[in-house]
């Protein structure tokens, strides 16, 4: 078990060869949400669950102390409710879930995701299909509710990222994926010590699996609706703090070259352009010749990523896709203002680290 994973001593299911019961009716998924302070969005998120439940599967909720009614939404809908004492973060909620869950899968979904009508026999399907298999996840569809053009812009991001992905995945998605049992405690879990707030304890997880010898699927068939509501400051900080940052020192600290989902190579070169056409918009204050160098950046980054333009414009239309070229350059910017963060830092401790290594020689 990885330091700073959870333990599962102590559960209440049996082990994963053992199939569990309710009432003398075998468990095969439970489906785990963690949920905190969206009631409204939850009651969506667990009727199209009951509607894709079958009678070997359970719906936990796990409040990760809401002060809402969190609780008394997800009791209504017939899920079974754990809640906890403090708020823990998503990875903690999770993990707790799964360590009263009673089904061989586990089904992680967001409590802002609304799952296709199957969604819950098909990771079942698959996983049971496909038993070199560890896990499955799918993504956001292309129908996100939230209106304005962030929130469609991030969401549709998401869903086209994912879609473009490898089946062969190098990592996994907890809004709306699976996992074996036995895989997901042989690796100790989601790291709740690490990952206190909504971060990329998912993706974390998913580089554990990979790296113990488990193959994860991405099924783009297996997609939910994404009811989030972004603004400008929530995909900033997100970006930077939630994501960039924490997923960048994954990076450099796993030293993995992982060429897929929001790691690719061209996503990779789109950042260090983006990098070179603020540093040249920045110089032409002083050097106005610069401009042109800056335009032709921007111009190179509307041409790698044609193909995601080209999707906003057969969903949304032309002006739309073009009214996104701000926000694709801002996410690109905010991955590479994560990413210097990370190198600069990690300098700066090696140089830490080296002088107080030679000050206790001497």
């Amino acid at each position: 078990m990885k330091p700073g994973a959870i333990s599962f001593s102590g559960r209440e299911t049996p082990s994963a060869s053992t199939p569990a019961c309710a009432d003398g009716v075998p468990i095969r998924v439970s489906v785990l949400v963690p949920a905190y302070n969206n009631a409204h969005e939850l009651a969506q998120c667990l009727s199209a669950l009951r509607a894709a439940a079958d009678v070997d599967a359970e719906i936990i909720v796990i409040d990760d102390a809401s002060t809402d009614d969190v609780s008394s939404v997800a009791v209504s809908a017939g899920a079974r409710v754990l809640r906890l004492a403090r708020n823990a973060g998503p990875a903690a909620a999770r993990n707790h879930g799964a360590g009263h869950a009673r089904g061989q899968v586990l089904f992680f979904v967001d409590s802002d995701v609304v799952v296709s009508g199957d969604a819950i026999m098909q990771v079942w399907t698959i996983l049971d299909r496909n038993r070199e298999i560890a896990a499955v996840f799918g993504s956001y569809d292309s129908r996100p509710p939230a209106p304005g053009l962030v929130s469609q812009y991030r969401n549709l991001l998401h869903h086209f990222v994912h879609q473009t992905g490898e089946a062969e995945a190098s990592t996994f998605w907890a809004g709306c994926g699976a996992i074996r049992r036995a895989a997901f405690e042989r690796v100790g879990g989601f790291d709740e010590r690490l990952f206190r707030r909504p971060s990329i304890e998912d993706i974390e997880l998913g580089y554990r699996l990979r790296r113990a010898g488990y193959r994860i699927l991405l099924d783009k068939s297996l997609q939910g609706t994404h009811l989030k509501r972004w603004t400008l400051w929530t995909v900033i900080r997100t970006d930077i703090i939630c994501r960039a940052i924490p997923w960048s020192r994954l990076i450099v600290e796993s030293k993995e070259n992982v060429d897929d989902l929001n790691v690719q190579r061209s996503q990779r070169l789109s950042v260090g352009l983006t990098g070179l056409s603020g540093l040249c918009c920045a110089m032409s204050l002083t050097r106005p010749e610069l401009l042109l160098p800056a335009l032709a950046c921007t111009a190179a980054i509307i041409v790698i990523n044609r193909d995601f333009f080209a999707f906003l414009s057969r969903i949304r239309g032309r002006l739309f896709a073009a009214a996104c070229i701000p926000l694709h350059l801002l996410y690109y910017a905010c991955c590479g203002i994560g990413y210097q963060y990370v190198c600069l830092t990690s300098l700066l401790h090696r140089g830490v680290n080296g002088r107080s290594g030679r000050s206790s020689q001497k």
